[in-house]
């Protein structure tokens, strides 16, 4: 429902008045429209407490006494948490919260003064820390026909297709509305509560305050997704995978619209490990094409999940052979829905062929060694073939590596497979590290045995980004090998996303600021 800008509401759950009521200039100081005074989660709610609580507050507060049936902290009875909430509506309150369940014995707190002359507003709230209600339609409909003035409900997410369902009912009620999707799958509802037109969402002042699962803090909202910067029209992109609330991605592209001004917003989307998942999340999404969803990263465990949902006609000839796509594109045309695309494979030879001062056709003829035969390995293996290296696969499992093997050998690129014992002999123009050896917070580890010679002028590329400068990169770097790190390729295929998503020149010195500033690498 369209209306006012959406409030950005702190929920503050101290044990101590004094404490909630200090930490309310707190929250107005981080940028906070209202407070949530969570008055179930004070040792002492007594009026004495709630008017050192409620006297000139910063900001509008919603009082809420939440049950322990809906999450909250309160044990004791109906009549006691509606008498706490009359006397916060008396005492200045600029909202309530009345849970569903507790409606049909508000009416004394519905015929208040305060509830009556609009000086105390209404929030009707319900809350399933199970999941998605069978009865959501339902609980709204009694929402809408209630005497309060705003509808809120939040249940835990399965996946971010519950923060889609969430949208839905932003969209048809008539009254103003909260609607969340908790836990990290459903950050989405909470983030994009602005571009719907929500009543408000919430977001803890840091990241011990949050009162639900998957609340961001304020700075996150408001810094990391440009929360001031969503409107009705901004669109939206995302990262899939699982686990996602690591990735640097959102940060990145964030950070690129708001140098090119672009009206759009990057959001992290977990979705399970499996393809029904992501399946599940897609659709919901192509039912949906009011969300303005435009793009979606995909990384581990969606990338061949990815592949098999876009289609082999709908990705370039050597995604298709890849079998595994990275980026999707919605393209609103019901015949051909989805696009995609896999990045990681261009920008790994790109970070590559920088480094060696070439182009991709004088990779032809060049000894490479790749070291792991997973999905990173598979992109980088099957373009070195596509160009013409002639390729070693070294795994542990030499069936893994020999498999991967058969798949891209040919003449013109040639491709064989040996055991990590073979590495004490390696002699090769370029090594490449497709493994997680030596990846945060193991810097430690080298997937290079030590026994193993590096030679001066060997171009020695680690895939991994963090730490930027790993032990593999730092052996070679004394033996005067050149060096490739994963920081490149990770920029590379971030800005690739970006171009094709956009069709815009990519702020690529942007892009890379904010990757070595998280990296703790400077620029």
């Amino acid at each position: 429902m369209a209306g006012r800008p959406t409030l950005l509401i702190v929920p503050l759950t101290h044990s101590d008045a004094a404490a909630m009521r200090a930490a309310m200039d707190a929250a107005v100081a981080a940028g906070a429209d209202a407070v949530e005074a969570r008055l179930d989660f004070l040792d002492d709610a007594s009026e004495a407490a709630l008017r050192t609580l409620l006297t000139r507050p910063p900001c509008p507060v919603l009082a809420t006494c939440r049950s322990a049936r809906e999450g909250g902290r309160h044990a004791g009875t109906t009549a006691q948490r509606l008498a706490i909430a009359a006397t916060a509506a008396r005492l200045g309150a600029r909202w309530v919260d009345v849970e569903l369940a507790d409606l049909g014995a508000a009416g004394e707190l519905l015929a208040a003064g305060p509830v009556r002359d609009g000086r105390t507003d209404v929030i009707v709230s319900s809350h399933d820390f199970r999941g998605r209600p069978a009865d959501l339609g339902e609980r709204l409909a009694a929402m809408e026909r209630s005497e309060g003035r705003i509808a809120k409900v939040a249940f835990a997410a399965a996946g971010p297709e519950d923060a889609w369902a969430a949208f839905d009912a932003l969209r048809t009620g008539r009254k103003p509305a909260m609607a969340l999707a908790m836990g990290e799958a459903g950050l989405a509802s909470r983030i994009l509560a602005r571009k719907f037109g929500a009543f408000g969402t919430f977001a803890a002042l840091d990241a011990a305050g949050a009162s639900a699962p998957g609340q961001p803090t304020i700075g996150d909202l408001r810094g990391l997704y440009r929360w001031e910067a969503i409107g009705p029209e901004t669109k939206v992109f995302g990262v899939v995978g699982c686990p996602v609330g690591h990735s640097m991605s959102p940060a990145i592209h964030n950070a690129a619209f708001a140098a090119a001004d672009v009206d759009a917003v990057y959001v992290p989307l977990r979705v399970e490990p499996d393809a029904a998942a992501f399946d599940r999340f897609i659709d919901a999404v192509l039912r949906r094409p009011w969300t303005d969803v435009v793009g979606l990263s995909v990384t581990i465990p969606h990338k061949h999940h990815a592949f098999q949902r876009v289609g082999a006609e709908n990705v370039d000839d050597l995604s298709a052979a890849i079998g595994a796509i990275n980026t999707i594109r919605f393209t609103g045309d019901p015949d051909r829905p989805l696009l995609g695309i896999n990045t990681d494979y261009a920008a790994a030879l790109d970070a590559l062929v920088d480094a060696m001062a070439c182009t991709r056709e004088d990779l032809r003829g060049s000894a490479v060694a790749v070291l792991g035969a997973g999905g990173a390995a598979r992109a980088i293996v099957a373009a070195l073939a596509y160009y013409g290296a002639e390729t070693t696969i070294y795994n542990r499992t030499v069936a893994r590596a020999e498999d991967l093997a058969a798949e891209f050998d040919s003449p013109d690129g040639p491709v064989r497979a040996a055991g990590l014992d073979r590495l004490g002999r390696l002699d090769a123009d370029v090594l490449i590290n497709c493994t997680p050896i030596g990846m945060h917070p193991h810097t430690d580890a080298c997937p290079l045995p030590e026994s193993t010679a590096l030679h001066p002028g060997t171009v020695v590329f680690d895939t991994i980004y963090n730490p930027v400068a790993t032990r593999l990169l730092r052996r070679a770097e004394e033996a005067g090998c050149v060096t490739v790190s994963g920081v490149e390729m990770f920029i590379n295929q971030a800005v690739a996303q970006y171009a094709w998503w956009t069709e815009l020149n990519p702020p690529a010195d942007v892009m890379r600021r904010v990757v070595l500033e998280r990296l703790g690498a400077g620029s």
